[in-house]
């Protein structure tokens, strides 16, 4: 009953992944998704590996870096059981870590209310592309045209693209960011051409992703110029340490996008209370903001209005407050579900 259970948990997060995540984005990964999880076969073996290695973006980024042709699941399903050991030893060896610098385009209308210097922190920030929210120019997309703002050095070799619902998105002035530190269980050196090369792999494939991969270039290459420390370690165990450390003239931003929901609901519940208590614990002020998708804390999910679209999206919250919902590549920021 227990392999039957887990079964038909994976075929279920195939099945959503497919349906919900890659419909409309990445036909590929919707085809592949919704293939295995209708293939008993495949299910199993996934069935035999870690649950962290179960995932569908580490699978299918894995038998791309084998070599898998890009065609339909029906056209390669017999090559992925031939070549499953060696997709199996891929997967074992690295681990997904979605450094999308488009991110910064939604990180920015928050930190730019922020006042007076700021120190920040991200957790999960594998090779620290989206420590540096200041440092790219952004296209945002506004119900009036398009406004493009260039951080203060000038235009950069990062361009960022966002579409947005409110002209009140477009950061009036720059995050004045005087520290950067990250935390990652596996950081990424940013000058390692064979690390980014599988970011870059990681990068979904499709006509709306292709822009993608050579921004994640461009901005780790602004990241080997000038490299953040990245910490290695688990965030339960060392965000509070790492905290500390930041010039406490400054307001500390601890952020992450997409890294909640690879923890079980007690870790998720730990990590929130520590982030309540983290501005008493260091003595200095602190600001917790979070793109994480539905399902991550429930009072969260409370404050997201019912029938909301959030697709694609991630709820983003200032202190546990949700202020907006964030695409999950950093395409679009909307603040209406929030208004007051």
């Amino acid at each position: 009953m227990a392999a039957q259970d887990d079964a038909a948990r994976i075929a279920a997060i195939y099945d959503d992944f497919g349906r919900r995540w890659a419909h409309g984005t990445s036909p590929l990964y919707e085809d592949w998704a919704l293939g295995i999880a209708g293939d008993t076969d495949v299910v199993e073996r996934l069935a035999d590996l870690p649950r962290a290695k179960q995932q569908p973006n580490l699978v299918f980024a894995s038998m791309r870096w084998e070599g898998c042709p890009l065609l339909p699941y029906i056209d390669i399903r017999a090559w992925l059981i031939e070549h499953w050991a060696g997709v199996v030893s891929t997967g074992a060896t690295w681990s997904v870590q979605t450094n999308e610098a488009n991110r910064c385009a939604t990180w920015l209308p928050p930190l730019s209310r922020i006042e007076g210097p700021i120190a920040l922190l991200e957790v999960g920030a594998a090779a620290g592309l989206c420590l540096f929210p200041d440092r790219y120019s952004v296209d945002y997309r506004t119900p009036a045209g398009v406004r493009r703002v260039h951080p203060p050095a000038g235009p950069s070799d990062v361009l960022l693209a966002c579409t947005v619902d409110s002209e009140t998105s477009v950061p009036a002035r720059w995050p004045d960011v005087v520290w950067r530190r990250g935390i990652d269980l596996e950081p990424i050196d940013a000058a390692d051409d064979g690390a980014i090369d599988w970011l870059a792999n990681l990068v979904w494939p499709g006509p709306d992703h292709d822009a993608r991969v050579a921004r994640l270039r461009a901005a780790a290459a602004i990241a080997a110029a000038d490299p953040p420390e990245i910490v290695r370690g688990d965030l339960l165990e060392r965000v509070t340490d790492v905290a500390a450390l930041a010039p406490a003239e400054a307001t500390l931003v601890v952020f992450h996008s997409a890294v909640l929901l690879y923890l079980d609901a007690g870790q998720r519940r730990r990590f929130a209370e520590l982030m309540a208590g983290l501005e008493a614990e260091i003595g200095r002020r602190v600001v917790w903001l979070s793109n994480e998708t539905m399902g991550t804390l429930p009072e969260i999910d409370a404050q997201v209005p019912a029938g909301t679209a959030t697709d694609h999206r991630f709820v983003q919250t200032w202190n546990e407050r949700a202020i907006a919902l964030a695409g999950q590549h950093g395409a679009v920021y909307e603040t209406a579900p929030f208004a007051e």
